[in-house]
C-alpha cells in the first residue's frame, strides 16, 4: 500500500510557493488548484490549508513575494548611481530585468485578479512599498533640477508606464530582441527619449 502523504513538511510554506510558482510558469496564474499545487509539493491535499485558506491567498503570497524583490531590485540598482535622474533611470532598467527574470510573479503581480479576503494585489502594502520606492526616485530627480517641477505622480506613472510597457512586450515575445542585453539597451533607449530630463548648464 502507498504510505498517504503527511500534513508535515519541514518547510511547508515556502514548498508550496515554489511549487506554485513552477505551476503557474506551466498554465499561468488562473489555470490552476491548490490540489495540484499540493500534489507537486509532495503533501497532501488538505496540506496548503495550514497556511493559505484559498487559492487567492496563496496568489498574495506569490505577488507579495514579487513585489519584494522588485523593490530590492530597484534599490540596489538606484544605490549604484549618483545623480538622482539616474537613479530613477536604472531603477526602470532593474524593473525590466525583474519581470524577465520572474515573469511568474510578473504575471500574478499584474494580471492575475486577487479577490476576497486581501483585496486586489495592488492594493498590499509590497506593492504600495514598491510604487513609493519609484515616487520617492521621482521626486527626488525633481528636487535636485533633473526633472521639471511638476505633478510628482504624474511623472511616476509616465515613468511606470514605460517600463511596464517594455516589460510586458519583452516577457510576451512581442520585442524584436531575444536577449536580456538587447531588451536593455532598447529599454534604456525609451527611458532617455521619453523623460523630460533637464539640461543641466555648464
Amino acid at each position: 500500500m502507498t504510505k498517504p502523504k503527511s500534513y508535515h513538511h519541514g518547510n511547508l510554506r515556502e514548498s508550496l510557493l515554489r511549487a506554485a510558482i513552477s505551476l503557474i510558469a506551466e498554465v499561468g496564474p488562473t489555470s490552476f488548484t491548490l490540489r495540484e499545487v499540493a500534489r507537486r509539493a509532495g503533501v497532501s491535499h488538505n496540506a496548503p490549508y495550514r497556511h493559505f485558506r484559498s487559492k487567492d491567498d496563496l496568489m498574495a503570497a506569490v505577488a507579495a513575494e514579487g513585489y519584494r524583490e522588485l523593490t530590492a531590485a530597484m534599490l540596489r540598482a538606484a544605490a549604484r548611481h549618483a545623480r538622482a535622474v539616474d537613479r530613477l533611470k536604472h531603477a526602470g532598467l532593474a524593473y525590466i530585468g525583474f519581470a524577465l527574470q520572474r515573469p511568474e510573479h510578473f504575471a500574478v503581480m499584474f494580471d492575475a485578479p486577487i479577490a476576497g479576503e486581501h483585496g486586489d494585489a495592488a492594493a498590499a502594502p509590497e506593492a504600495k512599498e514598491a510604487f513609493t520606492t519609484l515616487v520617492d526616485l521621482v521626486s527626488a530627480s525633481q528636487q535636485e533640477k533633473q526633472l521639471p517641477e511638476g505633478d510628482c505622480l504624474h511623472f511616476a506613472l509616465l515613468a511606470w508606464t514605460m517600463v511596464h510597457g517594455v516589460a510586458k512586450l519583452a516577457i510576451t515575445g512581442r520585442l524584436p530582441y531575444r536577449t536580456t542585453a538587447g531588451i536593455l539597451r532598447f529599454a534604456s533607449f525609451v527611458i532617455d527619449q521619453s523623460l523630460p530630463v533637464r539640461k543641466i548648464s555648464k
